[in-house]
Parts: structure tokens; C-alpha cells; sequence
């Protein structure tokens, strides 16, 4: 699918009937829009939960309007341990999207080596659809920051992978960091 005929990730979602899940795979990013919160996590050790708050009232809404609707919104974290400063802020974050109808587990990366991953971190949309989540070296958003494919064999090695994370994976309210 070529760039300039995607969808944006609100449209994606809103087209989604069944099923919208995310496997994450990095220890740190660096995007900009995350950037005074976290440093401010890193220097108080505090985070905002407030739901209106920065970007989280449009993702929240988008994620309750999917879930209300039946889709299943699953979100898989595969983590180094001991964990780095950016996932313990994820972490503490976490219970905003669950509050909204994601359900999230954690796998530390110890636990994961013998499943095949794709090379990007990744949305699958009702098994058919792959957003790839491209980045820099720094974390931040690469140019282009998507990669899309519908190819059967892509899409079946992106389930099969987010299916073998969540199975091994800890749920978000039993995993410290």
C-alpha cells in the first residue's frame, strides 16, 4: 500500500470491525510529543493521569468508540529488565489505556527469544491491514514513520507473533516494574 493512499491511524480504527492489536518492542523512544512529560517523570518520578490532559483526551475517545463498538484492543510490551526509565513512565501511564478499554500485558525480552518478530514495532487491524511504526536510531518518528502491507504472508507473521508474545505475557496489573 503506498503512503499517499493510507488512512490515518483514526480512520484505520474507525474501520476496524473486530480486532486492533500492538506489539511493542522498544525499550526507549525518543518522539518528540512524549518528550516534556517523560523528563518531567524522570526528574519527579511523578506522572499525569489526568485523562484530559495533552494527547491522551483524542486517543482515549478513539479507543472507547472501538471498544464500544466490540472491537478488542490488545496491546503487547516486550521489556528489558530491569526496565529503563521510559517503560517504567509507559508503565505508569498504562492504566489511562486500560481505563479506556485496552488491555495490555508485559513480556520481558528474556522471554520472547524464541519467537519470530517482525523487524518493527506494529498495529494489526482485523488480521488484515499491518501498520509498521517506523523509527530513528534516537527513537524518534522516521520519514516516512509508517509502513503499511495487506500481503497475506506479512500479516500472518505479525499475528502469529503478537498471538505468541500475549500468550507468554504478564497482564498490565500483575506486572511491577
Amino acid at each position: 500500500m503506498s503512503q499517499s493512499g493510507v488512512l490515518s491511524f483514526a480512520e484505520l480504527l474507525a474501520g476496524t470491525r473486530r480486532s486492533a492489536v500492538h506489539l511493542e518492542m522498544r525499550d526507549a523512544y525518543g518522539v518528540g510529543d512524549e518528550a516534556e512529560e517523560f523528563e518531567q517523570f524522570k526528574r519527579t518520578g511523578h506522572i499525569d493521569l489526568d485523562p484530559t490532559a495533552r494527547w491522551w483526551p483524542e486517543w482515549l475517545c478513539m479507543v472507547r468508540e472501538a471498544v464500544g463498538r466490540g472491537v478488542v484492543m490488545r496491546r503487547a510490551r516486550i521489556v528489558s529488565e530491569p526496565v529503563t526509565d521510559y517503560t517504567r513512565w509507559e508503565h505508569a501511564a498504562t492504566p489511562l489505556n486500560v481505563e479506556a478499554g485496552e488491555l495490555v500485558r508485559w513480556l520481558p525480552r528474556r522471554r520472547a527469544v524464541d519467537i519470530a518478530l517482525p523487524g518493527a514495532d506494529f498495529w494489526l487491524f482485523d488480521d488484515r491491514l499491518v501498520q509498521f511504526n517506523i523509527f530513528t536510531g534516537d527513537g524518534d518518528w522516521a520519514v516516512p514513520p509508517k509502513e503499511f502491507s495487506e500481503d497475506p504472508a506479512v500479516v500472518k507473521l505479525c499475528s502469529d507473533a503478537f498471538e505468541a508474545v500475549w500468550e507468554r505475557a504478564v497482564d498490565h496489573e500483575k506486572y511491577t516494574v
